[in-house]
């Protein structure tokens, strides 16, 4: 038994990373199709998030957002839910953290706390609603995500054009400079990279998730809920509040990634017709990190760094963008279908030889 839980192990660890570079070479085959330069165009990647101090700062700013996002659907997928609504709540949170920025004046620390914790719990309500209605009403949560973000895009659309819009334009007022938790200095020397203190937080905010999950009583009735909500109610767990919990959780994350794109790199937010997509980048880092904290944070670096050096890709090699999702999504497909994997592998297995 011990053998094979240690070879399940290793291939858990395996096949993410053979996913990867299946990933990367179907991505090469498709730029030689195209009669690009794959060699060039990867090359061109790499140099476009290593290539200057500014260009790692922004880096690592795509990469937060992802982190968060993550964090958001993989703790919803541990426990049997799949929360496709992070973008409305993503929405909500940075709507929480615009309303404290612009209509409140307060010493620097102090109101970008206050902007960050109201815009936290503005997007874990949200979440806690879809919960709610799950738990009590029996809704798919899945058909609640979708309506609840079209109902997040155009109520803070409403309320930004009746209290906090700006003259002429189609976005918000910009928060008081003392609600910002850009970190000036840093950015200076990183030549102007928007790096703030968003980063340490979602840092904070993995480890969290790995002990909430892994070393307390709420993270195991959230996992048993999960595995058997049945089973979890006959043994005396209320399955309706874990549900309720777990989803406020994930809306506290999906919000904090609207916090931090507005008082860390914005500073206002603009009046669009659709979601910004990071929720639904975070169903793909949370499959390709396997729901765990750790892997939901290379996962989120990978997919960052993929994002933000494919500008390179456009410039240095005039690869279409569009390749590098591609090349995402094959990382995915291979992830969700670890048997295709397994089975490129099976030839040099030797226990497969053995028993043959």
């Amino acid at each position: 038994m011990d053998r094979l839980m240690s070879i399940f192990k290793r291939e858990s660890a395996i096949v993410p990373f053979v996913a990867i570079i299946l990933g990367l070479l179907l991505g090469a085959l498709i730029m030689l199709i195209g009669g690009y330069d794959p060699m060039l165009a990867y090359e061109s990647l790499i140099s476009k998030i290593f290539g200057s101090s500014y260009d790692i700062g922004e880096a690592l700013r795509t990469i937060v957002p992802l982190m968060m996002s993550g964090l958001a659907v993989a703790i919803a997928f541990r426990s049997g839910l799949f929360n496709i609504g992070v973008d409305g709540q993503i929405i909500m949170g940075s709507l929480g953290a615009l309303i404290v920025g612009t209509q409140l004046s307060l010493p620097p620390f102090i109101h970008a706390l206050l902007a960050i914790l109201f815009g936290a719990l503005l997007g874990g309500i949200w979440g806690a609603l879809v919960g709610y209605i799950k738990a009590k009403r029996g809704i798919n949560e899945v058909i609640t995500c979708i309506m609840f973000n079209f109902i997040a895009l155009y109520l803070s659309h409403y309320i930004i054009r009746l209290y906090m819009p700006q003259a002429g334009t189609q976005r918000s007022a910009m928060i008081h400079e003392s609600a910002s938790i850009q970190i000036a200095w840093l950015s200076q020397l990183m030549g102007g990279a928007r790096i703030h203190w968003g980063f340490l937080i979602a840092i904070v905010a993995v480890v969290f998730y790995h002990i909430y999950l892994n070393k307390t009583k709420w993270g195991y009735e959230l996992r048993a809920v999960g595995l058997n909500p049945d089973a979890a109610k006959y043994a005396g767990m209320k399955v309706p509040n874990v549900m309720v919990r777990t989803m406020f959780i994930s809306g506290v994350f999906g919000g904090l990634v609207g916090t931090f794109e507005v008082l860390g790199v914005f500073n206002y937010i603009a009046i669009n017709s659709v979601t910004s997509g990071i929720g639904f980048d975070g169903i793909a880092v949370s499959l390709l990190g396997g729901n765990s904290a750790l892997g939901v944070f290379f996962s989120a670096t990978l997919i960052g760094a993929l994002t933000y050096g494919s500008q390179g890709m456009s410039f240095g090699a005039e690869v279409p963008g569009e390749i590098i999702r591609m090349v995402i999504g094959f990382i995915i497909f291979f992830v969700a279908a670890p048997g295709i994997v397994k089975l490129l592998f099976r030839p040099f297995d030797k226990r497969t030889k053995k028993k043959v």
